[in-house]
């Protein structure tokens, strides 16, 4: 990987470029100007949501760009109350609908439970796998997959679908590198997506990650996207400013030796930012981010 733009193959031979820009939190207003700067900045694979309220806005940015949609990559994920065959199928045309687009790059199911004491969140989750594979298979959208999936949610998926998830987005960064989950992704041939790679900018200011910024001449966030990339982790990064959306491109001139990725992927847990996707379901248009 030489660029942001430089692409992974995945299960299903979708070329999917190794850096994502993130949309959480970018609704309107400055925010239209935040996703147009991006692009400048030369991003083209966006992730949204239908929980974030960014469709619409990154849409028009897009549109604006005039830039052609095939040479961008668009994700977007339906909501915990949008499971199920038919309410899939209406939340993904909502989606394009908000977008202005008639297809997608890829489509996840958000999140695997609607609640403490979901006891039938197996049968949901696969009513709505089948409709998502439905539109993959007209289609409608180049990729199928999930987030916030933890190894028993995505063994549901995987006995019992005809097509099978390409990826799988997860809350990953240093003081919380999610091992087993990583590892049950890689085996299964799904590729991995980091949302909140800087753990919400609580690394930071990490001492072990500044004394590898000072040593590689690498700000902390590089060395936390670069830690990533080695992984062959895609992180989905964020920012409002031209200058951090180029900052976090400038990862591809250096490498972090064995010995710094092993002591960083074996620093103690120390932040963890998300619900958990089986004790802390959160609610929509909640504080939840990615």
């Amino acid at each position: 990987m030489r660029s942001i733009n430089d692409c992974y193959t995945l299960s299903n031979g979708v070329k999917i470029p190794c850096i994502g820009f993130g949309t959480y939190n970018a609704k309107g207003g400055d925010n239209l100007a935040i996703n147009r700067t991006a692009i400048e900045a030369g991003y083209r694979y966006f992730d949204t949501a239908s929980l974030y309220e960014t469709e619409r806005v990154l849409g028009q940015a897009v549109r604006e760009s005039g830039i052609p949609r095939e040479e961008f990559f668009i994700v977007s994920k339906l909501w915990i109350d949008e499971r199920g065959y038919q309410e899939a199928r209406e939340a993904f045309a909502r989606t394009l609908d908000r977008l202005q687009m008639d297809y997608l790059d890829l489509y996840l199911i958000h999140w695997p439970r609607g609640k403490e004491g979901d006891c039938d969140w197996k049968e949901k989750d696969l009513d709505t796998w089948r409709a998502l594979e439905e539109l993959y298979q007209s289609g409608k959208v180049r990729g199928i997959g999930l987030s916030n999936f933890l190894p028993h949610h995505t063994e549901n998926i995987l006995k019992n679908c005809t097509v099978k998830p390409v990826v799988d987005q997860l809350e990953i960064h240093p003081g919380y590198t999610q091992e087993a989950a990583v590892r049950y992704c890689f085996e299964h041939d799904i590729r991995v997506q980091a949302w909140s790679p800087l753990g919400r900018s609580a690394m930071l200011d990490h001492p072990v990650l500044k004394e590898y910024a000072e040593k590689y001449g690498k700000t902390v966030a590089q060395i936390c996207l670069r830690f990533l990339l080695q992984k062959g982790i895609i992180p989905l990064v964020k920012s409002s400013a031209m200058e951090r959306m180029k900052q976090n491109q400038d990862i591809f001139d250096f490498e972090l030796t064995a010995e710094d990725m092993s002591i960083i992927n074996n620093m103690p847990q120390n932040t963890w930012l998300g619900e958990h996707p089986d004790f802390a379901i959160p609610k929509k248009k909640s504080n939840f981010a990615q």
